[in-house]
């Protein structure tokens, strides 16, 4: 029976979550790193043991660790990323001085067929790539020197890139995010960038249409459609299905197209999943009720999906990074909150389980299907 890998990154550690295919009973373990912030735990598809974490702390800096046996045991790997000087230390990235600092990492997308491969997102905005299991890290210089650079500035989360998706059927070809930046391509594997925002709109810019400068908080693609994708931007849930070239608002029926999180179902690919926040001054789910709402139809249509959530006295926040799906039929679709809950669904979004409820504040959620 195939087994599932849940990996949590808290604000205060890093847990892994297992258990078997009818997914009802759960092992926790951790904390690993207890008192760091995970922003992000991801396994590699190539190699389910491979794992990699990003820890940071506003004292200590920024460490990458690796795992090679599913989260037991950890190590430090590769945390220069191509630069001399000592993890959290203000370290420019081309060598000239600019306001561009070396923060964290938020994101790292493991290469689909390669697990000494590895992309990792960074605040300040940068996307690094790394060969050899993450020992050494090379930025992919293309995209931070597109003309509009200069123009880019950080959403209330600071300049983060916090997306990767990368094409299963086109190696060249990558997405990532940025906020408040907007979306990116990349069709020759890094080398040049495009912006990929028309049809985007975001009040309280210049130019509300502009080429850059939308806070995107997060996009998703179904590995069948790589052409198709689904966006949560800071308002407004859009689709695209021209890759990015062009976008339109999908928000329909929901109770508010504020939101940070955005998933598409396993094997339905018109199936998607966000959970709307109140606004992007209260951040917690309206009414206090916790509700995570799915589209059939690629959008527009939305159902509540509330059997066994919380639907009084409830106002936590899902983030960006902190809903996932594995590959198994039934779907099963996950999301952590900001109160420390991890939900789980076995029956893709019917109805719901806590499998842990008193964890620190969850930053991000990913699922390994193992056999």
């Amino acid at each position: 029976m195939s087994k599932v890998r849940v990996l949590v990154g808290t604000r205060k550690g890093a847990f892994v979550l297992t258990s078997d295919g009818k997914r009802e009973k759960w092992d926790v373990r951790g904390p690993h790193f207890a008192g760091w912030e995970i922003y992000h735990l991801k396994g590699s598809p190539a190699d389910p043991n491979r794992l990699y974490a990003s820890q940071s702390s506003g004292w200590f800096g920024q460490l990458v660790q690796r795992s090679n046996d599913g989260g037991k045991t950890w190590e430090p790997v590769g945390n220069k990323f191509a630069y001399e000087g000592v993890p959290g230390t203000h370290q420019w990235y081309d060598g000239t001085p600019h306001p561009w600092e070396f923060k964290r990492v938020w994101h790292f997308e493991p290469s689909l067929t390669d697990p000494e491969t590895v992309y990792a997102g960074i605040e300040d905005a940068a996307l690094f790539r790394s060969t050899d299991g993450g020992q050494t890290w090379q930025e992919l210089s293309g995209l931070r020197g597109h003309g509009s650079g200069p123009k880019w500035q950080p959403g209330a989360g600071g300049m983060c890139l916090h997306t990767i998706i990368l094409d299963p059927g086109d190696p060249g070809r990558i997405f990532i995010a940025i906020s408040a930046a907007g979306a990116f391509r990349t069709d020759d594997g890094g080398k040049t960038w495009k912006p990929i925002n028309r049809g985007l709109h975001s009040q309280h810019i210049p130019d509300p249409t502009a080429e850059v400068g939308h806070c995107v908080h997060h996009i998703a693609m179904h590995r069948s459609r790589p052409g198709v994708l689904f966006m949560q931007k800071h308002w407004d849930v859009m689709r695209s299905d021209d890759a990015g070239d062009s976008w339109h608002e999908v928000s329909g029926n929901l109770p508010t197209d504020f939101g940070f999180a955005i998933d598409v179902h396993a094997h339905e690919p018109e199936t998607i999943y966000v959970v709307p926040i109140k606004s992007d001054s209260e951040h917690f789910v309206p009414d206090g009720k916790l509700r995570v709402f799915r589209s059939r139809t690629g959008g527009n249509e939305w159902e509540a999906l509330t059997k066994g959530l919380p639907q009084s006295n409830c106002y936590v926040n899902v983030l960006r990074d902190a809903m996932a799906v594995d590959s198994l039929d039934k779907c099963g679709v996950y999301f952590g909150t900001t109160g420390g809950q991890v939900y789980a669904s076995a029956d893709a979004g019917d109805s719901w389980t806590p499998i842990v409820r008193d964890l620190p504040a969850v930053l991000s959620v990913e699922v390994q299907t193992l056999e």
